[in-house]
């Protein structure tokens, strides 16, 4: 069995490529390779089948984090199972193929096929503990819902809709356009190929219509900021009797005041005066997990960095917590800040050790001596 060719490799395009960029190089092989346009060449249709089926991964930010990291395996060959390719993604494209030569879905679906429901997208502002943490959360999300009053079929009666007469009820209006013969929604009822005669008067006729739920979910402990966390089925309802859309909800996390972090590790800074830098002293660190204490040895310099092991946060990938880094700052003090005693000791240190110091006068002091005496 012939090995996949590398998703990047079939669109003709960067790793590095952005949403619109994967989407122009996928229109263009459509355009290309699409069965219409060479009727009998397996060929053709074994590319488009395959710059399809690189779009479906590439096109889906979760799909195309799993196959950067671990490649077709990541994404079970791109949706198709142990069989292979799988046909039904064809399905998500009428958007992209519905501008080319009449192609897409709707070329294979009645104008009243049951059709899924958009995803949603939800902003969740975090502190950092409950990000580190995890947190339940109430969210509550305006979405069009099936309308319970005409239960989703738009009309106020029992009169079905009609047939609409500006496309004979296909949703479409086709015109020539050079050789190929070009498809475009219809503007008289918006491609769904019926009119309602007597609309329901809660939706308006559209069988569906806006309300607001609340939800609760749970977030679960080391979501960083921009994870996404998708909610299947909690996005708007389909028309038809099509399924529900997704809920995606992305993650927001505030800054905190004395700590950072590196995915599950956490750093923090630890000042130390200097005699505590020369002798050693016991210290306590304030972590996520409480106060910690931390020896910290004699003859330690600034910058030195400490490892608290478990002491981050919890691992999104697999078990466990990260660790919490400490950064060791040795304060110099200002010379103000010192009494006459502590400025007599660090003389008499600095004789001790044949240091050569300053005489501890600022130039401000040396200006007043020199102009009053």
């Amino acid at each position: 069995m012939a090995s996949k060719r590398d998703y990047y490799e079939v669109l003709g395009i960067e790793r590095g490529a952005n949403d619109q960029e994967i989407k122009s190089a996928y229109r263009k092989l459509a355009v290309k390779y699409h069965p219409d346009r060479n009727p009998g060449d397996t060929e053709a249709e074994d590319r488009f089948k395959e710059a399809t089926e690189a779009y479906s991964v590439l096109s889906d930010a979760d799909k195309r984090a799993r196959y950067d990291r671990f490649g077709h395996s990541g994404v079970g060959g791109g949706g198709a199972g142990a069989g292979g390719f799988d046909p039904t993604i064809f399905a998500d494209f009428s958007d992209i193929l519905g501008d080319i030569f009449g192609l897409g879905g709707n070329r294979r679906r009645g104008p009243r096929a049951p059709r899924r429901g958009a995803d949603l997208r939800y902003d969740l502002v975090l502190s950092f503990e409950k990000a580190a943490f995890g947190t339940p959360e109430k969210l509550r999300i305006p979405r069009l819902e099936t309308c319970d009053t005409c239960e989703g079929s738009g009309s106020a009666g029992k009169e079905p809709p009609k047939a609409c007469a500006t496309c004979g009820g296909h949703g479409q209006v086709r015109f020539n356009q050079g050789f190929f013969s070009v498809a475009r929604t219809c503007p008289q009822c918006g491609g769904q190929g019926t009119l309602v005669t007597d609309p329901c008067i809660a939706c308006r006729g559209e069988g569906r219509r806006e309300q607001e739920r609340t939800l609760e979910v749970n977030i679960p402990a080391g979501v960083e900021d921009g994870s996404r966390l998708r909610l299947t089925g909690e996005g708007e309802h389909g028309r038809f009797g099509g399924p529900p859309g997704d809920l995606f909800v992305v993650i927001g996390v505030e800054p905190h005041e004395h700590l950072r972090r590196e995915g599950p590790h956490v750093f923090s800074r630890l000042p130390i005066s200097y005699p505590q830098a020369v002798l050693g002293a016991t210290c306590e660190v304030e972590t996520l997990h409480g106060k910690v204490s931390l020896e910290v040895p004699s003859g330690t310099e600034h910058g030195r960095e400490f490892r608290m092991r478990g002491k981050g946060i919890e691992r999104l990938d697999r078990a466990g917590r990260g660790d919490h880094m400490v950064r060791i700052e040795v304060e110099v003090p200002r010379l103000r800040d010192l009494n006459e005693e502590e400025v007599d000791l660090l003389r008499r240190l600095a004789e001790i050790s044949g240091s050569k110091v300053g005489d501890g006068q600022t130039v401000l002091d040396k200006v007043k001596k020199k102009v009053f005496g």
